[in-house]
């Protein structure tokens, strides 16, 4: 069968219907996604039907499966999925994974090149998921500010002491298992299409090298500004069956909480290993 793939916005993520992924796809069909993945960076793969164990065996015909640092939040009976959903409370507050905009795993020396969720169980309306094209956000920069940053290194650990936001609790266990902080340029070349992209994780971004904390923060607060404008936007609005795959190397994302907290938000999760970014 051959798959339909239709934009969802000019610059940002496309739609792919008519492609059943509990079944073999062809190599025609596997050449097509890569390179709409390549070129549109979000994947949105409509009318699937999943379990733990197809999921993940679909998810590797992008790449190859990167674990989750926290190694307790799995799918159960199936150690190897992962998920995300709004059931955990810690300290009297709800935790939205991923509520502000970031990128998976910057603290890991080559983080995922992708991340995918499946939708299971959705609120009846809210929990959109945004995405920003940080090639489109990088080329619009002025060529004084691009000077600037061209060169600068990051320094991304598990959670920084700016993060925005908490992160849920990790085991012992876990945060052992925790890699080196990862150390990388503000600026990346994608190695598939070549374009340069903002490499940015507030969440994650401890400092950058040889410059002083002030002055690092506020360089990073006005590249998310001009990064997270309307303008590179595709917002996700999540049906049953939803499969999204996105690109990290070129897209920053965020959940949003904006949904009745008594409805179950409940998806699948994975991320797919990447390269050292440069």
């Amino acid at each position: 069968m051959t798959l339909t793939i239709t934009p969802l916005t000019p610059h940002t993520g496309v739609e792919v219907t008519d492609l059943d992924f509990t079944q073999p796809i062809d190599r025609e069909n596997c050449a097509l996604l890569r390179r709409a993945f390549a070129a549109h960076h979000v994947l949105v793969m409509r009318d699937q039907h999943f379990t733990p164990d197809q999921f993940k065996a679909a998810a590797q015909l992008f790449g190859e499966i990167q674990p989750h640092d926290k190694k307790e939040r799995h799918v159960p009976g199936h150690p190897g999925v992962d998920y995300v959903s709004n059931d955990q409370i810690e300290n009297g507050r709800r935790i939205i994974p991923g509520e502000t905009f970031h990128t998976d795993h910057s603290n890991h020396p080559c983080p995922p090149k992708a991340t995918m969720l499946f939708a299971v169980e959705l609120p009846s309306s809210g929990g959109d998921t945004q995405y920003v094209n940080m090639h489109d956000a990088y080329d619009d920069l002025p060529d004084k500010t691009k000077r600037r940053i061209e060169g600068l290194k990051a320094v991304h650990v598990y959670q920084s002491k700016y993060s925005p936001r908490p992160l849920g609790q990790i085991t012992e266990e876990s945060r052992r298992k925790l890699p080196d902080p990862g150390i990388h340029p503000l600026v990346r070349t994608h190695p598939e299409n070549g374009r340069k992209a903002l490499f940015l994780n507030p969440v994650r971004m401890e400092s950058i090298i040889g410059m002083e904390d002030r002055e690092a923060l506020a360089l990073i607060e006005a590249l998310m500004r001009h990064a997270t404008q309307k303008k590179y936007e595709y917002r996700h609005k999540w049906r049953d069956g939803d499969w999204v795959l996105w690109d990290n190397r070129s897209v920053m994302h965020q959940a949003n909480p904006d949904y009745d907290m008594s409805e179950r938000r409940y998806l699948y999760r994975l991320m797919l290993k990447g390269e050292t970014p440069a």
